[in-house]
């Protein structure tokens, strides 16, 4: 909570952590409105999965480009552009009239996302080595603060509030001036001109458990922001507006409670401990899902967003101490293979759910959990 409160009394660490929470406001207001969608342009699960690639597909293409924009901007000019460019670029999945139009626009949207999360990530670690302060896990907080008020603030307006593209444009304008307000208080920062770092293989044996739980827990989450509100909707047969954005809104709710959490939880038990005890309570979570009972659902997503909420973190924080591996180098590895998680997570549901259903695919989630839980348990043994 130490962080948290850092955050809160410093101007400069607030207006960096609001990007973090503006990125899954708009991510989150996407997200109830992804049934929506998918049912005006006529799209099975398997065609969604597809269009969602691209969104993948379009923050790899641009990441290599991020490093020498920022160089060219400065680290604190870039941020903002950024942060302008993903809010006006999510306005176009919203005004695509049909199936190539929606995987194009969300090609755009996954490139400014690409830039967006590399530019925050490496404004606040920039401020962390200025000030020698840590709020980074706290940033990441506010990441999933964002998705709370996205998808359950925007559940709610979605009953008085009739076209989806409206909805979007007023949240597009409201990150575009929050931001804008802010700006003032980083825009200085430049950046140093350390290289940006890459992914190393050679580091692949010494990391490759934490590396899968990582790859594992980031794709559960990417999963559960595209498809919670069509399991919601298809599978429990929920018709409530308000309740089929309500899994993501939990989600990210008790994922918020537990990333703020996190931090003093670790300092008492370990962060193997946690790992094993959040994995549990996930496969819990899902176990609950798979009821196909909307309430029990609801209160199944709230498990997954508390027992998942402290692992990437604690992943970060073992992938420093590996022996014979560089600290930044090791929390580089897991923090990219993670993201391909995140990213290539929703795709491959997607096609499961086109060959069975989503019930299967949360299946695997649940699968997914329970390997967590068994390498988390050998890497404790060992």
């Amino acid at each position: 909570m130490y962080s948290l409160r850092l955050i809160f009394n410093n101007q400069k660490y607030f207006s960096a952590a609001w990007v973090f929470a503006s990125l899954n406001i708009l991510f989150g207001t996407w997200a109830i409105y992804i049934p929506q969608v998918k049912e005006n342009l006529q799209i099975t699960e398997g065609q969604l999965g597809i269009a969602l690639f691209f969104f993948a597909f379009g923050t790899l293409v641009f990441i290599p480009f991020t490093s020498v924009i920022i160089k060219k901007l400065g680290l604190g000019k870039a941020t903002i552009v950024a942060i302008i460019g993903y809010a006006i670029a999510f306005l176009l999945p919203f005004m695509a009239t049909s199936y190539f139009l929606l995987a194009f626009s969300l090609f755009i949207v996954g490139a400014t996302s690409g830039f967006t999360d590399v530019a925050m990530n490496t404004l606040v670690s920039e401020i962390e080595r200025e000030d020698r302060a840590s709020f980074m896990s706290a940033s990441h907080g506010f990441f999933s603060l964002g998705g709370v008020i996205g998808a359950g603030v925007g559940s709610y307006l979605k009953l008085f509030i009739e076209s989806p593209l409206l909805h979007m444009c007023y949240v597009s304008l409201f990150v575009l001036i929050s931001n804008i307000v802010l700006v003032k208080n980083y825009i200085h920062i430049k950046g140093t001109k350390r290289g940006k770092e890459v992914m190393d293989f050679k580091y692949l044996k010494p990391l490759l458990g934490l590396s899968l739980i990582g790859f594992l827990i980031m794709g559960s989450e990417g999963a559960i922001a595209d498809w919670s509100g069509l399991y919601l909707k298809n599978i429990t047969m929920t018709s409530s507006t308000v309740l089929i954005g309500l899994g993501y809104t939990i989600f990210s709710a008790t994922m918020t409670t537990g990333r703020f959490l996190g931090d003093y939880i670790a300092s008492k038990f370990g962060a193997l401990k946690i790992i094993i005890a959040g994995a549990l309570l996930g496969a819990m979570g899902y176990i609950l899902i798979l009821t196909a009972y909307t309430f029990v659902a609801l209160a199944g997503f709230g498990l997954v967003g508390l027992g998942f909420s402290v692992i990437i973190p604690e992943l970060f924080r073992l992938g420093g101490k590996v022996e014979g591996v560089e600290t930044s180098k090791g929390i580089s590895f897991i923090a990219g293979t993670g993201y391909v998680g995140f990213l290539t997570g929703p795709v491959l549901l997607g096609f499961l759910a086109d060959i069975a259903s989503l019930k299967l695919s949360f299946m695997a989630l649940l699968l997914a959990a329970i390997i967590v839980f068994v390498i988390a348990s050998i890497l404790r043994h060992q």
